[in-house]
């Protein structure tokens, strides 16, 4: 593969230096080229092979693959892009791998200096009441009035508030983040701003009015520090509301458009902020979309070059001639008639189903029989010794060569042998095995592409997202927003419809209204 891209980039390279010679000797370069580009046609000038993630190829040799046709046996860890050369780099690609690296940084930095003032705050919070109640005991002891029981069951109510609130505020502010957002979090930032006031001022307060003048009636500084526990209760009260409940009743429908495919979604949201609503999209998207997969991308691509390839432009006239409208006109005439895009694109998918369909029911003949041969080796195993009994690995390895070429043809032909390593391949058949799965649900994740948590996270095209757009990421959602997230190979255009108003009346029908009467006539023809 190195070869091959030291070759390409060599190529590229001549190419390059024979544009500013002179003209015969460009086209003597051209003769001495053409050899070895007829032996790829399928390659442009710029065209690299790069690998994709590390994986265990499926089965046998690529090598042995390359002499066979591209419609079957097409690359398994391969995959051919267009674009510059890998070797090349520029000074803007410097520019933005520094920049990446210090915006990195700097997300890693906001996120640890986020959870210390936080820890912080928190800390103070609860060591403030305990502090109210314990500073008096230490500084002036002896000055105090005594503790009755209305002040020593106050110590009770204050410790198990405390315990409710170190609970609570547990459970909702100590949990794992799952993403860096590029904002604050606008009211959780309040949260905390609210806080601190408000234990500042408790503290200016205790300061003047206890401390300065050493107050000696201890139960009304027991009943300050209960007073203090109760504001944060009703602090915490405020931000469940802001943080969890705010947001539940839905509000808006956004549509989820993938920009390669056009594979949409809707879903509903509430009042949320832009990189809170880009959080809930991206959640949804990996597990409801399909996984992208660029391979099925390139059919279309390659029958648009093979057929600007197939057009050749002749000018017949010569130049400065006046017939050259004329003679243009008619070649194009040629060229709409000799169109037959539409055909070729109808007989291709014609084919491409037919062959899907051939190599699937070979796979499904094929896992039904290796599954006939785990059922009689379980018949059999349970006649042996327990000592003796296969696993369910060794029988997963004992029936996958029986499949694995049906499987492998047919991975190929749906392009989605990039997405299943052989073992994976045999995780799953040992863990279908192990909990006497039929051959329909093992076929079940290589028939239909799964959303893409069913893959393991290196054969993902889509891991880091930039948000984009025109309102501050921080304000809510309205109606008629659009903003996109990008990664790598392709973006999510997210466009925001509100709710509508809707007015529903009652009509009210009266129930006598459904009653009739059946008269029967006396006289009849009996």
């Amino acid at each position: 593969m190195s070869a091959a891209m030291d070759t390409e980039s060599t190529y590229s390279g001549y190419s390059h230096y024979s544009g500013h010679s002179k003209k015969a000797h460009r086209q003597g370069s051209r003769d001495r080229h053409k050899s070895p580009r007829s032996k790829d046609g399928s390659r442009s000038e710029k065209s690299v092979t790069i690998q994709t993630p590390p994986a265990e190829p499926l089965l046998g040799n690529d090598a042995s693959r390359a002499e066979e046709g591209q419609d079957d046996n097409w690359g398994e860890t391969t995959t051919a892009i267009t674009g510059t050369s890998e070797h090349s780099i520029s000074q803007e690609d410097i520019a933005r791998i520094s920049k990446d690296l210090e915006d990195s940084v700097g997300l890693e930095c906001k996120r640890y200096l986020g959870l210390t003032v936080a820890a912080v705050l928190g800390l103070l919070v609860f060591l403030t009441p305990i502090a109210f109640i314990l500073l008096p005991q230490i500084l002036w002891r002896d000055d105090l009035e005594p503790c009755g029981t209305v002040c020593e069951g106050l110590f009770i109510s204050v410790a198990f508030k405390l315990l409710i609130l170190l609970i609570g505020t547990w459970a909702l502010f100590f949990r794992q983040p799952k993403a860096d957002i590029p904002r604050v979090f606008v009211f959780r930032a309040l949260l905390l701003v609210l806080i601190f006031l408000f234990v500042f001022s408790y503290w200016l307060f205790y300061g003047v009015r206890i401390l300065d003048s050493k107050d000696t009636n201890y139960q009304g500084i027991v009943q300050y520090a209960v007073s203090l526990v109760d504001a944060l209760l009703f602090i915490h009260y405020l931000a469940i509301v802001l943080l969890e409940l705010r947001q539940l009743q839905p509000m808006f429908t956004v549509k989820v458009v993938r920009s390669t495919d056009g594979e949409s979604r809707y879903y509903s949201l509430g009042h949320l902020s832009i990189q809170r609503a880009a959080l809930v999209v991206l959640e949804n998207y990996y597990k409801d979309f399909t996984v992208y997969n660029p391979a099925l991308l390139t059919a279309s691509k390659s029958r648009a070059a093979k057929h600007m390839a197939g057009l050749k432009v002749y000018n017949v006239d010569g130049p400065g001639n006046n017939a050259s409208g004329q003679s243009r006109a008619m070649i194009a005439a040629a060229a709409r008639r000799r169109d037959s895009s539409h055909n070729e694109l109808y007989y291709e998918e014609a084919d491409h189903e037919r062959r899907v369909k051939k190599r699937r029911a070979r796979l499904v003949v094929a896992v039904e029989e290796a599954f006939t041969h785990i059922k009689r080796l379980q018949a059999e195993e349970q006649q042996k010794a327990p000592g003796e009994m296969m696993d369910p690995r060794e029988a997963a390895q004992a029936i996958f060569p029986s499949m694995a070429r049906a499987l492998q043809k047919y991975l190929r032909t749906t392009r989605q042998q990039q997405y299943h390593s052989m073992e994976s391949i045999l995780q799953h058949l040992s863990f279908c095995i192990t909990n006497n799965m039929t051959p329909k649900a093992f076929l079940e994740r290589y028939l239909n592409p799964g959303p893409t948590l069913q893959y393991d996270r290196d054969r993902w095209f889509s891991k880091q997202w930039t948000l984009v757009s025109e309102e501050a990421v921080t304000s809510g959602l309205q109606d008629g927003i659009v903003f996109v997230l990008k990664c790598l190979d392709f973006s999510l255009v997210v466009n925001v419809k509100k709710i509508p108003f809707i007015k529903l009346s009652e009509e009210f029908i009266d129930p006598k209204s459904h009653k009739f009467v059946l008269r029967l006539q006396s006289e009849t023809s009996v």
